[in-house]
C-alpha cells in the first residue's frame, strides 16, 4: 500500500527488484480504476490506498486521463544495478 501511494505521488521510485515486481500489477489495476472514473472505482481505490483522499484525487484527476488511449502497460522497470551494501538488485519503477 505504501509503495503504491509513493508511486502515485512521485510517479517514479527507486526500490528493489522484488518489491517493484510485486507493486507493478497493483499500480496497473489502480490506473485502470482511475480510467473508469465512476464512484465505485473511486471507492475501490480509496480502499486499496488506505483512505488517502489526496492520492486518489491525483490518481483520478491527473494520472488516469493521460492513459485514456492506452490499453495497458502504464509502468516501466529500469534496472540500476546492485546496491552497494548488500548487492540487492535495484530498479527504477516509473510511469510511462
Amino acid at each position: 500500500m505504501n509503495l503504491c501511494k509513493e508511486m502515485i505521488s512521485h510517479e517514479r521510485i527507486e526500490t528493489t527488484e522484488a518489491k517493484a515486481k510485486a507493486v507493478k500489477p497493483e499500480i496497473e489495476k489502480l490506473i485502470t480504476l482511475g480510467k473508469r472514473g465512476d464512484l465505485h472505482a473511486r471507492r475501490q481505490a480509496l480502499s486499496a490506498l488506505g483512505q488517502d483522499k489526496f492520492t486518489v484525487y491525483k490518481l483520478f484527476e491527473e494520472i488516469a486521463p493521460r492513459y485514456t488511449e492506452r490499453a495497458g502497460g502504464y509502468t516501466r522497470i529500469l534496472k540500476l544495478g546492485p546496491r552497494r551494501s548488500d548487492s540487492t538488485e535495484m530498479v527504477l519503477l516509473e510511469l510511462v
